[in-house]
């Protein structure tokens, strides 16, 4: 006798022992014969030992036979409860062994398990059944009644043995019981058993039941480029949100401003008042400057461009890109930037805190725009040069004159000042020792224009032999590389 459970993985054929277990293998048939197992869970999946099922409420605490379900209303716990059939020469050797679990004081009160034991302690049988999925289980023999062994269908053993479980042993993904059929009954139905023309519907409590549906997709069906794209976005965002956190950024979805260019690829003479002219027929310009390097001062190939708008941005961006400047041709992209935001940000931040206020992200204007061709729009610490009047020619020649470099930061008054500097440091140097004034003629430039006409002359006199020397020292090597020269030519001759 035999029967085909249709589970979510596959189909599963039972072989039942009938003569060895007859009443246990009638409540079995019988309960497949009304769809009792429908919708029925794996609730318990012990990899390598068994896996168990049978519970509608999978919970591993309900179920009972097919005398319960006839006569509900009867409070004689035999009609819920059967004793368990334990055969001799039945034993739990081979993988795919079909048992019956037995119901204890968790199933049922002392009283109505006792009343169904009577003399037998082997104990009492329900609706849930096992089957093992490892071999020579000894300690389970005696215990347990067998009924039945799988014919068909180790490979979705298999499956359900695989399944991801929880600390309960209850696999994340539901595998259930679809349908059952019974191929061949030999026993007569109990009185009052109506078989159902089809498979009834789960109830409501049953449908509770669900955790991640059998139906449902766990695993992404998406292409691995986008799987690798979604990863790094969330990194991305969690990133964003430490910062945020710590305090290095306003608010985690900061994005970079899209009235900003990006241009790469520069010729190194190439300055910020040329990009400025060639960028302005698109729109207003808003700041326009050529990075450099803080020490040296040069150019570091690249410059952002500010637009008051972004349809002028983006017009620049489709027209100017890949166009030749100086002899250069230039990359054009948007800005991926957001140092600017944060500068300011970080600006307010300070400065709201040395007033003793707080700064959140709401109390701060992060998209406003410094015109800094208003005098008092820029703020302190910002040097802008980057704007001419219409006398451009003489704006950039009398350059050296105003004593400001290509960035626009004054050379002469920082020397003049560090000169001023100086000379206070010499002052009080010649105020605390006695013979400061001989060491101050003999350091220094500026310590020599405070000494006296004739201690000049000796400095001036010093230096001509100085430079008298150095220019014999390099005639002489240059007479020495000669000599060496035409030894090598008249070796070689």
């Amino acid at each position: 006798m035999s029967v085909l459970i249709e589970t979510s993985v596959g189909n599963i054929v039972i072989d039942l022992y009938t003569e060895e277990a007859p009443q246990t293998c009638l409540n079995f048939l019988k309960l497949c014969k009304v769809k009792y197992y429908n919708f029925c869970c794996f609730h318990n999946v012990q990899r390598d030992f068994m896996i168990q099922t049978g519970d509608p409420t999978a919970t591993g605490q309900g179920g009972e036979s097919i005398y319960g379900l006839l006569d509900n209303t009867s409070s004689n716990s035999r009609k819920k409860y059967l004793p368990a059939e334990i055969h001799p020469k039945l034993k739990h050797k081979e993988k795919g062994t079909v048992s019956m679990a037995i119901a204890g004081a968790s199933t049922g009160s002392n009283q109505e398990v006792n009343s169904v034991l009577g003399s037998n302690n082997s104990g009492v049988i329900g609706s849930q059944f096992f089957i093992t999925m490892g071999e020579n289980l000894d300690y389970l023999d005696g215990r347990y009644t067998i009924f039945g062994k799988v014919a068909e269908g180790m490979d979705v053993l298999e499956k359900i043995n695989g399944a991801y479980t929880d600390s309960s042993f209850r696999p994340f993904k539901d595998i259930r019981i679809k349908h059952t059929i019974v191929f061949e009954d030999p026993f007569p139905d109990p009185e009052g058993l109506v078989v159902p023309d089809e498979s009834p519907l789960p109830t409501q409590a049953m449908l509770d039941t669900v955790r991640i549906g059998d139906d449902e997709e766990i695993e992404s069906l998406l292409p691995p480029e986008e799987e690798e794209r979604i990863r790094r976005r969330k990194e991305a965002q969690a990133q964003a949100l430490t910062l945020e956190m710590v305090g290095d950024l306003p608010f985690a979805e900061i994005k970079p401003p899209e009235n900003v260019l990006f241009v790469a690829q520069l010729n190194p003479i190439t300055r910020s008042e040329d990009l400025e002219l060639i960028f302005s027929r698109f729109g207003t310009i808003l700041s326009c400057e050529v990075i450099r390097d803080k020490k040296t001062g040069d150019s570091l190939c690249y410059a952002f461009i500010e637009f008051e708008k972004e349809e002028e941005c983006s017009e620049a961006y489709f027209k100017m890109n890949k166009v030749l400047i100086d002899d250069r041709r230039i990359h054009v992209d948007f800005s991926q930037s957001v140092s600017k935001l944060h500068k300011d940000w970080m600006v307010k931040r300070v400065g709201a805190k040395r007033n003793g206020e707080g700064v959140g992200a709401e109390d701060l204007n992060l998209e406003q725009r410094s015109r800094y061709r208003d005098g008092g729009s820029s703020r302190q610490g910002q040097r802008y040069d980057y704007v001419f009047d219409d006398g451009r020619d003489s704006h950039r020649s009398s350059k050296s004159k105003s004593g400001r470099d290509d960035r626009g930061h004054p050379r002469e008054r920082e020397r003049e000042s560090g000169r001023r500097h100086e000379g206070s440091n010499n002052s009080a140097r010649r105020d605390r020792s006695p013979d400061s004034h001989t060491r101050f003629r003999r350091s220094g430039r500026s310590r020599s224009r405070s000494a006296s006409p004739g201690s000049r002359r000796r400095n001036d006199d010093r230096i001509r032999d100085r430079g008298r020397d150095r220019s014999r020292e390099r005639e002489r090597s240059r007479d020495r590389e000669r000599d060496s020269h035409r030894e090598r030519d008249s070796y070689r001759r």
